[in-house]
């Protein structure tokens, strides 16, 4: 896909994936009475990651390749149980960072591992759609101008955000203010969820804005 398409693909990927967001709290209280985000917190993790992590692949999987390569039914096969094991090592990385940032071990340890397995969503996810199981090109992707396309660069972007996101959700756990949305981890996934959609909305306006400056070589 040459860069201008990809320039005229990325904000309507980007706003499907924020809308699957959206719905992710605006549909199951039509189908579940007594749903709410933040009520039945772990319940909307589940959704906004099984929603997000659903239409991403598909979005990526009908995506045009450059340079397509058939391969055998064992290596699609292997491929997808290697994309697989790297997303569970991510929820597992995420889960003991959150940890040993002062999250609780023992108690809300569901909380906790639903919020490691919304930001393996939001990031992880994300470099298996657009990059596959090849943590050369992750590494690339992260070092100094190592994004090689418009998906790369969109990839960058939505990663940053979603960690400090994330971050700057937990400066107000610790304030004596007795609100419902600062029990763990309702104050960080939701900063991670609202940089996530910040990323989106950002990436396509400073890709356009920026797009003279960013020159992307051939692989």
């Amino acid at each position: 896909m040459g860069a201008a398409a990809a320039l005229r693909g990325l904000p309507a990927a980007n706003l499907l994936c924020a809308a699957s967001v959206v719905l992710s709290a605006a549909v199951p209280p039509l189908l579940w009475d007594g749903f709410a985000v933040l009520g039945t917190h772990p319940a909307w993790l589940c959704a906004c990651s099984a929603s997000l992590g659903a239409l991403s692949v598909v979005l990526h999987g009908l995506r045009p390749r450059q340079a397509p390569r058939r391969s055998s039914l064992a290596h699609k096969i292997s491929r997808f149980l290697k994309c697989c094991i790297y997303f569970f090592m991510s929820c597992i990385l995420f889960h003991a960072i959150i940890v040993l940032y002062g999250a609780p071990l023992i108690e809300s340890v569901t909380e906790t591992f639903l919020f490691s397995v919304l930001l393996s969503t939001f990031t992880t996810l994300q470099c298996l759609c657009v990059l596959g199981p090849n943590i050369q090109a992750w590494i690339r992707v992260f070092s100094k101008n190592g994004a090689m396309s418009v998906w790369e660069s969109s990839l960058q972007i939505t990663t940053m955000c979603t960690i400090l996101g994330a971050w700057f959700g937990a400066f107000p756990i610790p304030l004596d203010w007795d609100r419902p949305w600062q029990v763990w981890p309702i104050s960080c996934s939701l900063g991670a969820t609202f940089g996530y959609v910040a990323g989106l909305i950002i990436a396509p306006l400073w890709i356009h804005w920026n797009r003279k400056q960013l020159t992307y070589k051939s692989r």
